[in-house]
């Protein structure tokens, strides 16, 4: 059973930067296509970016393109996401995800982490 453990999250203000870790254990990282996902209060779990097995391709979201970056050490076990620029809207639990397929949506993705806060302030 594959496990996900994120870190890294806290209480930042707005325009400061966050790298969010996802430490994957029980499983070879390079099996899987990485994603994290967010969830704001009262909104339903959206997709962030994607990372390819091979980290050949990457995906994000309109909202988050150009701020933030994902990337994966396989040799670690380890996916990130740096966050820079940080607004308001990024205030959301955040969480990492593997899929067996390179994808943008939520049910792709077969395990999941617990996640981690991001709370952004003015």
């Amino acid at each position: 059973q594959v496990q996900l453990v994120e870190s890294g999250g806290g209480l930042v203000q707005a325009g400061d930067s966050l790298r969010l870790s996802c430490v994957a254990s029980r499983c070879t990282l390079s099996s899987y296509n990485m994603g994290w996902f967010r969830q704001a209060p009262g909104k339903e779990r959206e997709f962030v970016a994607v990372i390819r097995w091979s980290v050949e391709s990457t995906s994000y979201a309109d909202n988050v393109k150009g701020r933030f970056t994902i990337s994966r050490d396989n040799a670690q076990n380890t996916v990130y996401l740096q966050m820079d620029r940080l607004q308001l809207e990024d205030t959301a639990v955040y969480f990492c995800a593997a899929a067996s397929y390179y994808s943008v949506w939520r049910n792709s993705y077969n395990y999941w982490g617990q996640g981690t806060q991001v709370t952004v302030s003015s």
